[in-house]
């Protein structure tokens, strides 16, 4: 492909992608960051962890991107009885009286499944979470003794932070596997929230998400545009130290001179950002230069993603976890304020 034809697939695209953003962001109002932040996960060929109250419009946020994408959507819900197998077949009697299997959620549109959306991920006990992990790292899965592929799949879990009872937290570890972790929130602004209380525009959601343009982003070409986006913008060897420092000061952040309150630095670090997980936030950094159009990495793409790829993937002593929630954006701020950006 020569460089004409690069320059023009990438612009086409571009549009495409601020286009997308803009339809999704009819449709749900009030979560600007996000919707960005999930552009930015698709063309990084990521998966995304949700986290935020019951009805704030997670579903219908990811509908409205499955409508976008079109490709096939698919829900599930954690249930404490929940079992791997229920991922892929559900057996039961049919109209004859006889024994049926038919595909379960995720087999059931093959390759043209683009969203997948693990409801209360934490209400399902471990074993399918290993499964949703493979699924997830391989975009594959072994059944009737064949392998399933699903080349252009996007998996959304959401953890349900209100009740606690009965629920299997996703090992920290375990969350590397995400590329992004997103928190959705009512809007502040009171003009929003009276729209969504009073407007009856939002009111009816299927009406909502048959307003988003569908297949703005076709979801079997994104694999190959995000190859592309990925070879054409470059890193400086001055931004590349940069991204390099961010990694180490969440490791040592003693070493770069940030502190919190009440907190002996030494030794609140368990684990810093793993190499996967600065890879990731690179691949996401170069997707915001591309949508800013910049073939050129400049500090603001890496700080636009910092915090939501890597905040996930510091992992604290016990002393500390308990305080993670306030402890973690402490420290996220005080790395991008202590470490210099060129």
């Amino acid at each position: 492909m020569s460089r004409y034809d690069k320059d023009t697939l990438l612009s086409d695209w571009r549009r495409r992608a601020l286009t997308f953003d803009q339809e999704i962001g009819n449709a749900v109002i009030g979560l600007d960051h996000a919707i960005h932040q999930i552009t930015l996960a698709i063309f990084s060929r990521g998966h995304i962890m949700l986290e935020g109250d019951v009805g704030v419009g997670k579903t219908t946020l990811l509908r409205a991107v499955a409508r976008g994408l079109g490709g096939a959507y698919e829900r599930i819900e954690g249930t404490i009885d929940l079992m791997p197998n229920d991922l892929i077949y559900h057996t039961y009697i049919n109209e004859l009286g006889k024994p049926q299997v038919d595909p379960g959620p995720i087999l059931k549109n093959g390759e043209q499944l683009s969203v997948f959306f693990f409801n209360e991920v934490n209400r399902a006990r471990p074993q399918v979470h290993s499964l949703l992990l493979r699924v997830m790292a391989e975009r594959s899965i072994t059944a009737f003794n064949r392998e399933y592929f699903f080349p252009h799949l996007l998996v959304f879990a959401d953890r349900n932070r209100v009740e606690k009872e009965e629920t299997f937290e996703i090992p920290s570890a375990a969350r590397d596997r995400f590329l992004m972790e997103l928190h959705i929130e009512t809007p502040h602004d009171p003009a929003m929230q009276r729209a969504l209380m009073f407007d009856p525009r939002f009111h009816d959601t299927d009406r909502l998400i048959e307003g988003v343009q569908p297949s703005v982003l076709p979801y079997s070409d994104i694999a190959d545009i995000a190859r592309v986006i990925q070879a054409e913008i470059k890193a400086s060897d001055t931004l590349q130290q940069y991204a390099l420092d961010l990694w180490q000061a969440t490791r040592k952040p003693q070493d770069y001179d940030i502190k919190i309150d009440g907190v002996d630095m030494r030794q609140l670090i368990l684990a810093g950002a793993s190499s996967r997980g600065m890879s990731m936030m690179m691949r996401a950094a170069r997707v915001s230069a591309w949508l800013n159009d910049r073939t050129s990495l400049i500090p603001e793409d890496i700080r636009q993603v910092f915090v939501d790829t890597t905040a996930h993937r510091v992992f604290f002593n016990p002393i500390y976890e308990l305080r993670r929630s306030t402890l973690v954006g402490e420290l996220m701020n005080g790395i991008l304020q202590r470490v210099a950006a060129p």
